[in-house]
């Protein structure tokens, strides 16, 4: 059975974030700091993991990132950092 991760990427040089979800964190995490050619994380490197969350199916991460985006979810991120 596959796992799915939700987590949060920060860019302490910008003090960005980035909230994502996956079923490989490590190849996602490559990715976002290494491989990855274009898109918002590219701009904002290094990155590094400060939260993760894993569910068993791929409905219940996406519903938990999608809140972790809100604001409310925004203010539960910050205590992270």
């Amino acid at each position: 059975m596959d796992e799915f991760v939700v987590y949060v990427l920060y860019s302490e040089k910008y003090n960005k974030h980035y909230i994502g979800y996956t079923s490989n964190l490590l190849e996602r995490f490559k990715s976002h700091n290494f491989l990855g050619t274009k898109g918002y994380t590219t701009k904002y490197r290094p990155w590094v993991v400060i939260y993760t969350e894993f569910f068993q199916s791929n409905k219940e991460a996406i519903e938990r990132e999608k809140y972790l985006k809100t604001g409310a979810g925004r203010d539960y991120i910050n205590h992270y950092n």
